[in-house]
C-alpha cells in the first residue's frame, strides 16, 4: 500500500516536515472517495508504469462509478490544500514560540554575559588603577625608607666620630694626668 507520505515525496524534501504534513492530511481525511483516494489510486497506478494520463483517466472512471466528478476532485483538492496551508500556519506559530523561548531567550543570555564582561573590565582598570597607586606609594615609601636610611648611617657615623673623639680627649687627658700630675 502506497502511504500519504510517498504520495507527495519529492527529492530534497524533509521527511520530518513531510511526515508531520502527511499526518495531518491523514487526519483530515474526508469520508468517501475525493482527491486524497485520487492522488492515491493514479501514484499506484503509475507505480505499474502507466503514463501520467493513463493513470489520470483510469483512476478517474475508477471514481466515475462511484458518482466522483472532476469538480468534486478539484474541490477536494482545495479542501486538502487548506488542511496543509492550516498545518503550516501550526508549523510557524510552534517555530515562533521555539524562537522566542530558545533563540531570544539564548540572545537575552548572551546580552547579559556581554554586560558581565563589561563589568568585570570596568573592575579590572579600577583594580589595575589601585594597584598602580600602591606601587606609587611602595616605590616611595622605599625611596624614604633608603633615604631615612642613609640619614640615620650619616648620624650614626657622625655621633660615632665625635663618640670617639670625645673618649680619645678624655684619655688624653687621662693619660696626661697621669704624666704631669
Amino acid at each position: 500500500m502506497t502511504t500519504t507520505q510517498s504520495l507527495f515525496a519529492a527529492e530534497g524534501i524533509d521527511p520530518r516536515s513531510l511526515e508531520f504534513i502527511a499526518q495531518a492530511i491523514e487526519k483530515n481525511n474526508l469520508p468517501g472517495f475525493d482527491y486524497f483516494e485520487f492522488k492515491r489510486a493514479v501514484t499506484q497506478l503509475a507505480e505499474m508504469k502507466l503514463d501520467e494520463a493513463t493513470a489520470h483517466k483510469s483512476a478517474f472512471t475508477t471514481a466515475a462509478t462511484l458518482g466522483i466528478t472532476k469538480e468534486k476532485l478539484i474541490e477536494t483538492a482545495g479542501y486538502y490544500r487548506n488542511v496543509v496551508e492550516k498545518e503550516k500556519e501550526a508549523f510557524t506559530k510552534a517555530l515562533d514560540n521555539q524562537t522566542a523561548t530558545k533563540v531570544a531567550a539564548r540572545q537575552q543570555e548572551v546580552s547579559r554575559l556581554r554586560d558581565q564582561i563589561e563589568r568585570h573590565k570596568i573592575e579590572i582598570a579600577r583594580l589595575q588603577d589601585e594597584i598602580g597607586g600602591y606601587l606609587n606609594q611602595a616605590d616611595a615609601a622605599e625611596a624614604s625608607v633608603k633615604a631615612d636610611s642613609e640619614k640615620l648611617e650619616k648620624s650614626k657615623t657622625a655621633f660615632e666620630k665625635a663618640h670617639q673623639s670625645v673618649l680619645t680627649a678624655i684619655d688624653k687627658d687621662v693619660e696626661g694626668m697621669h704624666k704631669y700630675l
